[in-house]
């Protein structure tokens, strides 16, 4: 790609080698890049970058601030966290610019890798529209998701979840991407908070009938795997979702096991209206699953009140979970108590094999993320289901008491050809 057409980075930051080591690696990606050292907003309406990699440590400049800044313009590009504060300081500044309505990358702390940087960078959209757009951005993007819509351009991909005691591909999480025709495929985050309710529910019936169909697929060929299905706070406050989900549970058959994930703040805002759907979708033989378990601020008590199968830790926990010692506590932590409530407990955001031992250790029952399968469509998810069941059956923990070479040799030569 030339450089002058290059999507482009600013890189706020005044780390002479972290500027340098951006600056090559950025570019490998066809990313050109602009470097300063103070802050960005007098120059950022004149670049209109499609990706702002913030230091939250930068003198005369607080960053939180600079993520403020970037709403009230209605930045509509992706924003990085790059920086060398706690975790902790890192995590409150990457959730304040979710909140904001911003575009947040996973965060990087200093020192990085270029695999770190390269994750990170996955899967982002460089659009070519400004980037730096006001209200009609917007209308823009509503109206194109009802195009979308109406010809069908929202498709279904598939997240592998692995049992860590069988050491089996046991179930897939529903991930919606948009097949954009000029952009390509589209990230949910880029579009979902851009629909209206009403779109919300259109996508859902779509979605619904997607996966009743592909899950036939996956049965006819032998296969028996859970489906998990993500519900939106739109969606939990409509009439006809607990009747939605009992005709997806009755298309797949209950020998399928259907599970309804909900966020762990959506799940507990409401405690009632919570308590009612849960109840209701358990009584029709649905389980249901705490998403992003660990980042809310609702009472652990409530989950014993609440008919849950599943809690799902959230990936900021387990992304670093063998460098961190206060992430592994977490996810310790998490994994007991979901023992000793007699629930399953995920980790989400596996980037790396290595970690798997430690989550073994712990406790958690299954993991999904990159390093072991990326999202993809039913085609693939049915190759990749064909190539594991070639592979040799693993032994018991007995045998090999949990030897996690075994695990991660099978899960790279089961992957080798994933996309």
């Amino acid at each position: 790609m030339p450089l002058d057409t290059a999507p482009l980075a600013v890189v706020v930051d005044n780390d002479p080698d972290i500027l340098a080591a951006l600056s090559l690696q950025l570019r490998t990606l066809g990313i050109s890049t602009h470097h300063l050292a103070s802050d960005l907003r007098p120059c950022l309406a004149h670049l209109r970058p499609r990706l702002v990699i913030l230091d939250l440590e930068i003198d005369g400049v607080e960053g939180i601030d600079t993520l403020r800044y970037l709403a009230e313009l209605e930045y509509n590009g992706a924003v990085m966290l790059l920086s060398g504060v706690a975790p902790k300081v890192m995590r409150i500044a990457e959730r304040v610019g979710q909140t904001l309505g911003l575009t947040m990358l996973d965060s990087l702390s200093k020192p990085y890798s270029l695999h770190d940087l390269s994750a990170s960078l996955d899967g982002l959209l460089m659009p070519s529209q400004g980037e730096v757009s006001g209200k009609g951005g917007q209308e823009w993007g509503r109206e194109e998701i009802a195009r979308a819509l109406s010809e069908q351009e929202l498709v279904v991909h598939y997240q592998p979840q692995f049992d860590l005691s069988s050491q089996t591909l046991s179930g897939v999480e529903v991930l919606v991407r948009w097949q954009h025709p000029e952009f390509g495929l589209i990230c949910p985050g880029r579009f979902l908070k851009l629909m209206t309710p009403e779109q919300t529910r259109q996508m859902t019936r779509h979605i619904v009938a997607r996966v009743a169909y592909d899950a036939q697929r996956w049965v006819v060929a032998g296969h028996r795997l859970s489906v998990s299905i993500n519900i939106s706070p739109t969606e939990l406050l409509n009439d006809d979702l607990v009747p939605l989900m009992n005709e997806l549970q009755q298309s797949l058959g209950y020998w399928l096991s259907l599970v309804v994930e909900i966020t762990e703040n959506d799940a507990m805002q409401d405690e009632l209206l919570s308590s009612e759907v849960a109840a209701r979708l358990h009584l029709l033989g649905m389980e249901l699953s705490v998403d992003d378990f660990g980042i809310g601020f609702s009472s652990l008590a409530r989950l014993q009140l609440l008919p849950i199968s599943e809690v799902k830790i959230d990936r900021g926990f387990v992304r670093h979970l063998n460098e961190n010692p206060e992430d592994a506590a977490i996810v310790e932590a998490v994994a007991l108590l979901g023992q000793r409530l007699g629930i399953r407990v995920v980790a989400e955001g596996v980037e790396t094999l290595e970690c798997l031992e430690t989550l073994v250790r712990f406790g958690c029952t299954h993991a999904q993320g990159f390093a072991l399968a990326r999202p993809m469509p039913v085609e693939d998810l049915l190759s990749l289901l064909t190539r594991l069941g070639s592979c040799p059956s693993p032994c018991s923990n007995a045998d090999h008491a949990h030897d996690d070479r075994l695990w991660q040799s099978r899960i790279a030569q089961s992957l080798s050809h994933t996309p």
